[in-house]
């Protein structure tokens, strides 16, 4: 058996042609989500170049290629992140960002066959004001997500957003993944007030206090110093421990 490397496996690689072959596009797409006025947002663009010039799309764009055996480009968390910067403005050091899905629907992009690996970060509030249009962006606004049904938004980026919408909301019930739609210290009602915002219904105060506490016994959450002036009486505040959010 030829091992791998071996001087067959170079031969075959130093004639093989990859022009040969019919190969898509590929690209990544970001739902960059955050809370702003108690409300879900999603990051959306106005494309400032055909196609769809002008419409509401989501950030993104080609993951860059390379054309040599060696050297092949930039990976895919690579063009992620720095499509997250170049149209946003934010650093993926700054912000929870993780693989969603592939999209490739013959169609789905008028220019050629283009197969999206769609992203989705998370904003804390105190980070959306730094959000700033850049790229092939002409202006960038965070839009009620529940608003989108009234937007037409290019290629099918309504169906990206709702994957995603889905995924943080699956994620949510087994994960500390709120941990990254919040400020940095929060009270239990803050924290809560989250969780119902994402999942789109109320939450029983009784039962997320519980769950509360078995994230408090858990070592995920800890009280952080001072006092949230409230209404009625100075509340308890607490944050994630550092490493321990999912």
């Amino acid at each position: 058996m030829t091992k791998r490397g071996g001087d067959d496996e170079k031969a075959f690689l130093s004639s093989y042609r990859p022009k040969d072959y019919a190969r898509p596009a590929v690209a990544v797409d970001l739902v960059v989500l955050t809370i702003l006025d108690a409300k879900l947002r999603v990051l959306l663009i106005k494309r400032q170049d055909h196609p769809f010039k002008g419409a509401w799309a989501l950030p993104g764009g080609f993951v860059r290629v390379a054309e040599g055996q060696k050297e092949q480009g930039e990976d895919l968390d690579a063009a992620a992140s720095r499509e997250l910067a170049e149209e946003t403005g934010l650093t993926a050091d700054r912000v929870f960002l993780e693989q969603l899905y592939t999209f490739g629907r013959a169609g789905r992009d008028p220019r050629m066959r283009v197969i999206s690996v769609a992203h989705y970060a998370l904003v804390r509030p105190d980070l959306a004001p730094l959000v700033r249009a850049g790229g092939d962006a002409a202006h960038a606004e965070w839009v009620l997500a529940e608003g989108l049904h009234k937007l037409e938004l290019a290629f099918d980026h309504r169906d990206i957003v709702e994957k995603a919408l889905e995924r943080i909301r699956g994620k949510l019930e087994y994960s500390n993944i709120a941990f990254d739609l919040v400020p940095t210290t929060f009270t239990i009602p803050e924290l809560r007030s989250v969780h119902a915002i994402v999942l789109g219904k109320e939450m029983d105060p009784g039962n997320f206090r519980r769950r509360f506490n078995r994230m408090l016994e858990d070592g995920v959450l800890e009280k952080a110093p001072g006092k949230r002036i409230t209404t009625s009486k100075p509340a308890t505040v607490y944050r994630f421990r550092p490493g321990r959010a999912a």
